[in-house]
């Protein structure tokens, strides 16, 4: 959407934009309060406790970009509403951070989904079982 703010010069659609990002950061927020009590649950019904530290640790990168991207759109917001002249460079900032955010919900999407989805996963993503029992009797 802020592609087509850029392309279009519409200021309105840029706004618009931010203040998805802004949401998109309060989503990022409320979903990290939720995930103690999903991994409590996801633990008691017997669920692989490495997927699920991934997961988290991905969920936990996530959040810092979103929270940076929703940050930084306040200011974008602000800027592009004032007519400032650094609206424009600020927006390919804040656009740089959102493709760095897709990257990462696109990493948190896939590790959530690993925890009960095995199918989804590679063999790269199988812990060795070997190496955990090796580190278990040390």
């Amino acid at each position: 959407m802020l592609v087509i703010g850029f392309t279009t010069k519409s200021d309105s659609v840029k706004r618009a934009s931010y203040i998805l990002f802004i949401l998109g950061a309060c989503g990022a927020f409320i979903a990290m309060q939720s995930g103690e009590r999903a991994e409590e649950i996801a633990e008691s019904i017997g669920l692989s406790n490495y997927f699920i530290e991934r997961h988290e640790e991905s969920a936990e990168v996530f959040a810092i970009v979103s929270y940076l991207l929703g940050s930084i759109s306040i200011l974008g917001f602000w800027a592009v509403t004032k007519q400032k002249s650094f609206a424009t460079a600020l927006g390919i900032v804040i656009l740089s951070v959102a493709v760095i955010a897709m990257y990462f919900a696109k990493e948190t999407g896939t590790t959530g989904g690993e925890i009960r989805h095995t199918e989804i996963r590679t063999d790269s993503t199988i812990p060795d079982k070997t190496a955990d029992q090796t580190n278990e009797e040390d």
